[in-house]
């Protein structure tokens, strides 16, 4: 069964998420709890992000976090192609804009929480991936309230009431996670050793993680009514955004730590954050590229532990 839930369990989240709400769509009956479905869904997620993040710090030393070389890179590669796209969307109007939209927010969505336990499953550097998360986290937190008012001057927020509301959204299922993590590991060593040994089945929770993005996701695509075209169009820019992270990550880390952690690291997005983002900011049909990448970056996830999977077996 743990064989079988480790090949097909992501793709079986993907089916699962996107079953279930369309199961509630084309129920009317189910509709009444319309009004509770998506904060619960979001909630839900931000939750599953926060015990994802507490395995991950209880396996990982304050000391572990350094920078790298390679972080600078990548940080390079999200903020400059944000800025950018940013500037491209200036000079834009109509479908154009709102698909360069949908790049921007791909490029500078943070490292999603589940980075690290896949990359940790792929045997690769767990430490880093966390590092980057967090440098990631914070430089999105401070860099989108800068840019957004700009592209989008019906945005009445403030730059700090920007900033506050994106680090609401974001700091609280990474700092409180960090927090409780490394207190036990210096207060409490035996419960630190039970947890270590429990954190590798982190994983399944992931699965929860994901089915509650493609319902998010789901929903998304389901009440913006874009017309086939445009639908196609963001799927093609979705689709490139997830493959250039991936592929830059891969040949970043092959001079500095491993193709597997920054290709992860780089090209696994919390695509939670990135619908939220699109929904509330910019124009809400960009929110579908969030649930498109979900799908893509998975995808990806599944090949990449089945290719391991068939090595192990391969090489016992």
């Amino acid at each position: 069964m743990r064989k079988f839930l480790d090949r097909w369990m992501l793709p079986g989240a993907i089916v699962l998420g996107f079953s279930l709400y369309m199961l509630y769509h084309l129920t009317p009956a189910l509709h009444v709890w319309g009004y509770w479905l998506h904060p619960l869904v979001s909630e839900g997620q931000r939750l599953v992000i926060a015990l994802l993040l507490f395995f991950q710090f209880v396996k990982t030393s304050p000391h572990d976090l350094k920078l790298s070389r390679w972080h600078v890179w990548a940080l390079l590669v999200q903020v400059l192609s944000f800025l950018g796209l940013a500037a491209l969307v200036l000079c834009t109007q109509g479908s154009l804009k709102m698909l360069l939209e949908c790049a921007m927010l791909c490029m500078i969505c943070p490292t999603a929480s589940a980075a690290g336990v896949i990359t940790d499953r792929l045997g690769g550097n767990l430490a880093a991936t966390v590092t980057y998360l967090a440098l990631i986290n914070v430089a999105a937190t401070f860099l989108i309230p800068l840019v957004i008012p700009v592209i989008n001057p019906s945005a009445t927020l403030g730059f700090w009431a920007y900033v506050g509301h994106l680090a609401w959204k974001v700091f609280p299922v990474l700092i409180l996670p960090a927090l409780l993590a490394w207190l036990i590991r210096y207060t409490t060593h035996g419960l630190q050793r039970k947890l270590m040994r429990w954190s590798p089945n982190s994983f399944y929770i992931w699965g929860i993680g994901l089915t509650l993005a493609i319902i998010l996701a789901t929903r998304a695509l389901l009440l913006s009514d874009l017309g086939l075209w445009t639908v196609g169009g963001i799927v093609l820019v979705s689709i490139f955004c997830c493959f250039i992270q991936f592929f830059i990550g891969r040949k970043l880390g092959k001079d500095y730590v491993s193709s597997i952690t920054a290709g992860q690291t780089l090209g696994q997005k919390n695509t939670g954050f990135l619908i939220w983002l699109g929904y509330n900011y910019l124009t809400p049909v960009t929110s579908v590229a969030g649930g498109l990448y979900a799908v893509w970056q998975n995808l990806f996830n599944s090949w990449e532990l089945y290719q391991k999977a068939h090595d192990n077996y391969s090489a016992g």
